[in-house]
């Protein structure tokens, strides 16, 4: 009888130690196991955006307008095989004279900027010629003339200045042809391109302009 008590006893004081360990462990904290990782960040603040920097547009600068006109012998035969020569594809002839006041302007806002005339001599050779000059000059047929008679007797040139594009074969460009100073820096770049990219084959040179103006603006 003692000995079953005794039994009894030893059981129940088993369950009971295992009951308070069991309670004195500490709960798992599932909430690191359940939260995902932080994926890594980048700050992109402070990264240098590379494209905005290359999209820049190169600076403008001023030069002397002598550096836009190629020297020249006043032998046109000979101005159209150097152009060939330099790949250029032709030859640009600026008609001008002396206290030509839109000659001077030409000069002194658009013709000495780098931008223009890096595009111009990139695509053409370019001579100057003076309306009035009496110096020897050999015309596109090789025949010997003056500046004077060459400006006025072949191009009719009675006011300046006159920019006239040569082609490669010693004749006027179709539609190439501007009389007066340009509005800006960015008409005569444009009467440029016009030529280059052989818009005047298709239209005269106001119609392209205003199409590029009502295409700006849309």
């Amino acid at each position: 009888m003692l000995r079953t008590i005794l039994l009894t006893m030893l059981i129940a004081l088993s369950v009971s130690v295992n009951h308070v360990f069991a309670d004195s462990k500490p709960a798992e904290d599932k909430s690191a196991a359940d939260t995902p990782a932080a994926a890594p960040s980048t700050d992109v603040s402070s990264t240098p955006d590379k494209a905005a920097e290359n999209s820049e547009p190169a600076k403008v600068e001023n030069r002397d307008v002598a550096q836009f006109f190629d020297e020249t012998f006043n032998d046109m035969q000979d101005e159209i095989e150097t152009a060939k020569a330099d790949g250029k594809q032709g030859l640009l002839v600026m008609f001008e004279m002396d206290e030509c006041p839109f000659c001077h302007r030409m000069k002194t806002t658009v013709l000495n900027r780098s931008d223009i005339q890096d595009y111009y001599k990139e695509n053409f050779r370019i001579v100057t010629v003076d309306i009035e000059g009496d110096v020897e000059l050999t015309n596109f047929k090789g025949e010997t003339t003056t500046q004077k008679d060459f400006a006025l007797k072949e191009f009719r040139v009675r006011a300046t200045p006159v920019f006239q594009f040569i082609g490669l074969d010693g004749e006027p460009v179709k539609n190439g042809r501007l009389t007066g100073a340009t509005k800006d820096a960015d008409e005569f770049m444009l009467f440029g391109k016009y030529v280059v990219d052989k818009k005047n084959e298709d239209v005269p040179f106001s119609k392209f302009k205003r199409e590029q103006t009502s295409d700006a603006k849309s």
